[in-house]
């Protein structure tokens, strides 16, 4: 997988708090993926190495590198055009194919940006999979739990789904019942209702470049 401020010490406390461990969870989960299709919970184990080994040089990267390294995990992880999809809504169907892709693409840049704008330093965090839960008809959802370094625990669930042989996620349960698309939806149907399919895309290119410029 908008992402509020509030929420931003959550996305930063999924990274795993053991140093060193990030890059043996990353070779596991390409090797597993070599194998065959990677499971739900092996998915994100890779992720979160990768979220890890980005924040520990966060600042040596940049947030140009910090995008450049998270784009492919995060495209690799998320299914960003279903999400896209989901989160316009009926309207979806109604558009032409060219403003379609223009909405993945802006949303894309723009979940990317997040990332890499929130994910720039590593300050004790611990991550670790509670279980993984079948989702009828056909889904998964990996339940997690984050602790702070202070102690202070939350829950964040990922909803996973078939994307052809790969699962990928396709929502976020931020405390365990938040839905990202849900927050998502609500903010593209206002917009589409007040200036339609192109004040979308140019919202979210504006999100998506105002990340990229703060660095």
């Amino acid at each position: 997988m908008s992402l509020t401020s509030s929420l931003r010490w959550q996305s930063l406390a999924t990274a795993l708090a053991v140093p060193g461990v990030a890059l043996a969870l990353i070779m596991q989960f390409i090797g597993a993926s070599a194998q065959g299709v990677a499971s739900p919970a092996t998915r994100i184990t890779g992720l979160h190495g990768a979220l890890l080994e980005t924040m520990k040089q966060g600042r040596q990267l940049g947030m140009k590198g910090r995008y450049d390294r998270l784009a492919p995990i995060l495209f690799e992880t998320y299914d960003v055009p279903l999400m896209a999809r989901i989160a316009v809504g009926p309207s979806w169907q109604s558009m032409p194919s060219t403003q379609q892709s223009g909405v993945v693409e802006a949303f894309s840049q723009m979940v990317v940006a997040t990332y890499a704008s929130r994910f720039d330093e590593f300050s004790g965090e611990r991550f670790e999979i509670l279980q993984t839960e079948e989702q009828p008809p056909a889904d998964k959802i990996v339940r997690t739990r984050i602790t702070q370094s202070n102690g202070k625990a939350t829950l964040l669930n990922y909803l996973m789904r078939r994307s052809g042989a790969e699962w990928k996620v396709v929502d976020v349960f931020l405390d365990g019942t938040i839905s990202e698309l849900a927050s998502r939806r609500a903010e593209f149907t206002a917009i589409l209702k007040s200036g339609g399919p192109e004040a979308l895309i140019s919202s979210l290119r504006r999100q998506g470049d105002k990340l990229l410029a703060g660095g």
